[in-house]
Order: structure tokens, then C-alpha cells, then sequence
């Protein structure tokens, strides 16, 4: 029994434009640290599959499905919104990210592993059931919870998302399901400029002020976190992994460090053990400064990986 770490070489042929920072380079940065540490020996590695049109359907309506088919270009660039593009490879990236949630699911449901990383690209959290945004085009994470429910009748889902941006796509899908928790912390006020104003009993958003750190989150995790998981009790638990809210990422202004996603993933595997088995499927969503995603997706990894 070990950690999966599941990934596709089309990851790194998703490009939206030359400078953009969510690039290829994220991934490889996350490869080559494994590898200089010592770390991804250990893993056990698969490569994703595709993800059918069935299982995408299960979270996002078949005419987004579609439109995202359709609107595939064979050469240059095509926006799908002010952040969003798609080159010729970024269809299969996408559906290859899917594909990697439903088979940590698979693996994590059968005991194949203990938990899982998908290492994939481009990111989820911000696709909604009918929209890409903030450069997510699926939303990953979602299509992993529906397969759960779908082939393992699990009754009760949390995802825990620590990524910087509020996963608003993920709040859109889910919103109104009683078997899933949502368990969001994100800076306020920050893209998406949603979640702030939507808690509920399920949608456990916790947004924070610029600046915000160790003291902020651990705060939300022990305080608003512990104890709505507590109660909910889940089977298997889903992380949206984005790392921009670390201190050095060019793109937001939160001052988390590695010791605190070590802490973060402690907090995530005591309540699986607790209540989940150990289950727990972690994605990567954001993370834009190459060292420090590398540093902090390595420290998530290693962590997930120690007994």
C-alpha cells in the first residue's frame, strides 16, 4: 500500500500561450522535486485515462460537453473565456485530468492504494456545469466525487480545497447535493469574487484577508473545519491541492509555507483515518511560482505517502 501519483504526458501539451504562468512547467517542476528527494520511487505511478463523455455528464450538462468538442481547434488558439483558451492538445489534457480523478477513485475505493495525487493539468475547480473559467475547462474534482457516488454508492463526500481562489465551479455543481461538503478556504475580496456570501450547512467557505497565514488557516481548518466534518462523517474525502496560496506565488498575497501544507495534509489524513478510511483523492489545481509549487507539492505528496 502506497501513494498513486497519476499523470499523462498531454498534460504538458495544453498551452495557452507562451508566457502564461499556468504552464507545463508546473508540472515537471512537481516531477523533478519528487525525484531529487526521494520521493517518487516510493509512489506507485499510473497514467490517466481519458475520461468518457458519460462520466463528464454526470457534473457538467451535455451541450458544455459538446460545445468544448466542437470548439477543439486543430491549430492555434481558442479563447473560451477572458481566461480560458485551448490549443490542439488541450482536449485530451482535460480529458486525460478527468480521467486521472475516476482512477484514484478506482484505486483508492478497491484498496489498491492508500490515497492518491493527480498530477494533471489543466486545473478544475472553476468549471462549472455548464462554463469554463479561471483557466479550468472540466472540473476534475467533481467528476471524481460523481464517479464515487456512481460505481461505489458512497452516501457522503467532503472536498477540502485550500487553493487561493474560491472553487466556484465546484460550489455550482454541488451546491444543492446533500452528500457532498465543501470545505473552502480562499482569499477575500480576490477572483473569483464568489463564496464569500454563500455558506451553508454543506458549502463551508471560509474567505480570508490579504496577508492572511498560518495563524488564518489553521484557525479555519481547527475552528469551522473540524467539527462540520465531524458531523458529516465522510466516506472519502477529494482535495482540491492548490498551492498559490503560498507566500512567494506571483498571483495572489496570502503567506502560507511549506510547513503549513504539511499541517494541512496532517489535518486532511487524521479526519480520513477518522471517518474515511484513509481515503483521500488530492488533485492539483493552482500553484504559479515554480520553486515554491515544486517545494509545496513535494511536502503534499510526502505526507500523504508517510505512515
Amino acid at each position: 500500500m502506497t501513494t498513486a501519483f497519476i499523470s499523462h504526458p498531454d498534460t504538458l501539451l495544453h498551452i495557452m500561450d507562451g508566457s502564461h504562468p499556468e504552464s507545463p512547467a508546473r508540472i515537471t517542476a512537481i516531477k523533478n522535486a519528487l525525484i531529487q528527494q526521494g520521493i517518487y520511487p516510493k509512489l506507485a505511478i499510473y497514467e490517466a485515462p481519458v475520461a468518457t463523455d458519460a462520466q463528464l455528464q454526470r457534473v457538467h450538462s451535455a451541450a458544455y460537453v459538446q460545445k468544448i468538442r466542437t470548439l477543439s481547434p486543430r491549430a492555434g488558439l481558442v479563447k473560451l473565456d477572458a481566461d480560458t483558451a485551448m490549443g490542439p492538445m488541450s482536449l485530451s489534457a482535460a480529458l486525460h485530468a478527468s480521467g486521472a480523478a475516476i482512477l484514484a477513485t478506482d484505486l483508492v475505493m478497491q484498496q489498491k492504494v492508500n490515497n492518491a495525487f493527480c498530477c494533471v493539468r489543466p486545473p478544475g475547480h472553476h468549471a462549472g456545469r455548464a462554463n469554463s473559467a479561471g483557466f479550468c475547462i472540466f472540473n476534475h474534482v467533481a467528476v471524481g466525487v460523481a464517479h464515487a457516488f456512481e460505481k461505489y454508492a458512497v452516501k457522503r463526500v467532503a472536498i477540502i480545497d485550500f487553493d487561493v481562489h474560491h472553487g466556484d465551479g465546484t460550489e455550482n455543481i454541488f451546491k444543492d447535493e446533500p452528500r457532498v461538503m465543501l470545505c473552502s478556504t480562499f482569499q477575500h475580496p480576490f477572483y473569483p469574487h464568489r463564496g464569500f456570501d454563500t455558506r451553508s450547512a454543506t458549502m463551508i467557505n471560509v474567505p480570508l484577508a490579504a496577508k492572511s497565514g498560518r495563524n488564518e488557516f489553521q484557525q479555519a481548518f481547527e475552528q469551522e473545519f473540524l467539527p462540520a466534518l465531524n458531523q458529516f462523517k465522510p466516506e472519502i474525502i477529494y482535495v482540491s491541492a492548490g498551492f498559490d496560496a503560498h507566500a512567494d506565488d506571483p498571483l495572489a498575497n496570502l503567506n502560507l509555507v511549506n510547513a503549513d501544507y504539511i499541517w494541512i495534509t496532517e489535518f486532511i489524513k487524521k479526519i480520513a483515518n477518522q471517518h474515511a478510511q484513509g481515503r483521500i483523492v488530492s488533485l492539483l489545481e493552482g500553484g504559479y511560482q515554480l520553486n515554491a509549487l515544486a517545494a509545496a507539492a513535494s511536502s503534499h505528496i510526502e505526507t500523504l505517502l508517510t505512515e
